[in-house]
């Protein structure tokens, strides 16, 4: 079976094409002539901080709507398509390029992003929460219903799902934009590549990089710092080290993290069992790289820690 490479050039899952699938989509073109492409922005569990991405480009987004018609985007308009009418959650489609943030974690949810997947040609999961189940998938390692019964009132109105899951996990997915937000310059480089026809210039390095490039001296090396950054996928532009902090992670793992080192350092900076479990399990909590992180922190090792006598060349 032929695959579809989408816009990451990435094998995945065959996907039918809503205008390949749709009687309807001939009739609504030559009801709307507008060649833009479509574009549709779609929330689901999450804050609605990385639609605010979209937003914030400002000057970029005037620029955009030339060459995108932006049709279905509640969170900047409850109207949809060029009649003005009122949008409908589930939207009308087809979309040349859905937006999608959020997790699911309801079994409405589930069966929204299914009818979301075949009304897109592509698809595009945002954010911590779409790509990985965001900060809510700490609900995966707890009992939901004791979170239920010691949030509300009533958790007897409360229908929820026992987990919180990535858009992947239920839809093929043609590109993850990784960040909790996302970056928005890298938000509009998806866009232009899928207006290009050609795979979006995304790095797959880690945040060290990031530091180097910007001539910031290692918060681990010259403090003994705890920081992710080894083990952080790019994006943020190394916020948090260049102001003397350690990376927190917001952008979830680099391409084949290497935790059993990182865990390793995360010792050696004097962190407990408990400390890494919780530096782990916060905005990409979910994430299958991260799957093995408890295990390790909770292996015995014996690393000396900082300023030691046994380890006299790190810093006190």
């Amino acid at each position: 079976m032929e695959t579809d490479r989408g816009l990451s050039g990435a094998p995945g899952r065959s996907t039918a094409r809503a205008a390949d699938t749709d009687p309807g989509h001939a009739a609504r073109l030559r009801a709307n002539p507008d060649p833009r492409p479509t574009l549709a922005v779609w929330k689901f569990a999450s804050c609605d901080g990385c639609q605010l991405t979209l937003l914030d480009c400002e000057d970029e987004l005037l620029g955009l709507t030339e060459q995108v018609r932006i049709e279905h985007f509640l969170e900047m308009s409850a109207a949809e398509g060029p009649g003005g009418g009122r949008a409908e959650l589930a939207g009308r489609g087809p979309y040349d390029l859905s937006l999608v943030e959020g997790s699911i974690t309801t079994a409405e949810d589930a069966e929204r992003i299914q009818h979301i997947r075949r009304i897109s040609r592509r698809l595009v999961t945002i954010g911590a929460c779409a790509t990985a189940g965001g900060i809510q998938a700490l609900r995966n390692f707890g009992d939901v219903d004791a979170f239920r019964a010691a949030v509300y009132a009533r958790p007897d109105y409360i229908a929820t799902l026992e987990t919180s899951t990535p858009i992947s996990a239920h839809v093929p997915v043609d590109f993850e934009l990784r960040g909790c937000p996302i970056d928005r310059r890298q938000l509009l480089e998806v866009i232009t590549a899928h207006l290009a026809g050609r795979k979006p210039q995304i790095p797959n390095h880690s945040v060290c990089f990031e530091c180097k490039r910007r001539g910031t001296t290692c918060v681990t090396v010259a403090h003994g710092t705890p920081c992710l950054g080894p083990v952080t996928h790019a994006g943020c532009g190394a916020i948090c080290p260049a102001y003397g902090r350690g990376c927190y992670g917001c952008f979830g793992p680099a391409e084949r993290p290497n935790l059993r080192s990182m865990v390793a350092q995360l010792r050696r900076d004097g962190m407990s069992e408990a400390d890494i479990l919780r530096v782990f399990r916060t905005f990409n909590a979910a994430s299958p790289e991260y799957a093995h992180v408890a295990d390790l922190a909770a292996e015995e090792h014996d690393i000396p820690r900082a300023g030691t006598e046994t380890d006299p060349e790190r810093p006190a």
